[in-house]
């Protein structure tokens, strides 16, 4: 192959690399922090921004069921590892030894959810502590190492720090329908090393894992409104 055949591939990789690149930044990452949610759902201000003021990162997905509040509220009030699960891919969360196991049935014993309780989110007792709390309407969860982690150590370099908010948000439509709206925004100590993680790691698999929770939510919601 002649050198100028080499440089033309060569060329023709870059371009292209150029120009996933560029669909990703302008086209798919877009959609991924929107997705389901409409305009007005991204732009308002909602319980708990305040807790991740400068966000690096910052999302807004929504989904619309076919069920009032008060049948969808329950499927949030049982989040957790060993509780009602996250609804997502459990056999994922499962490949990371996090021991997940989503139900299909309300649990009693964790309708009662209250500010400073830990959601968990693996078997040895790390989660995340409850910051505001109105139910059949809001759910914020919100965490940031500087405060402390309960006694759980993560593995985190002197200085490095994570901070994350993820709330939930009940929205009842006139046609008796609610739109679920979740909010996850985190923010982390700037370096390279860790905007290289949280972007090409952490931030899509957010998407991936999230997505299918509203969608399970949905699922079972809608189920137990039919069974009602």
């Amino acid at each position: 192959m002649s050198n100028r055949s080499s440089t033309g591939l060569i060329l023709a990789g870059v371009g292209a690399g150029a120009v996933a690149a560029a669909s990703y930044a302008w086209v798919i990452r877009p959609w991924t922090l929107r997705w389901g949610a409409t305009r007005s759902e991204v732009e308002m201000a909602l319980p708990g921004d305040d807790l991740i003021a400068f966000p690096k990162i910052n999302s807004t997905r929504a989904i619309t069921i076919g069920a009032r509040p008060a049948e969808v509220w329950p499927w949030l009030a049982q989040l957790g590892q060993g509780r009602g699960g996250f609804y997502s891919y459990d056999w994922i969360e499962n490949m990371m030894g996090l021991d997940i196991h989503n139900t299909d049935r309300v649990l009693p014993e964790y309708q009662h959810i209250k500010v400073g309780e830990l959601v968990p989110l693996a078997p040895n007792g790390f989660g995340v502590p409850v910051a505001f709390v109105e139910p059949e309407e809001t759910l914020v969860l919100h965490g940031d190492t500087r405060q402390g982690t309960e006694g759980i150590q993560i593995p985190l370099k002197p200085g490095d720090y994570m901070a994350v908010s993820w709330g939930f948000y009940l929205f009842e439509r006139l046609d008796g329908a609610t739109r679920l709206v979740a909010r996850w925004r985190a923010d982390w100590a700037p370096s390279v090393q860790n905007a290289l993680f949280y972007r090409v790691f952490l931030e899509p698999g957010a998407f991936l894992m999230e997505r299918k929770m509203l969608l399970g939510i949905k699922e079972r919601a809608e189920r137990l409104a039919q069974a009602t």
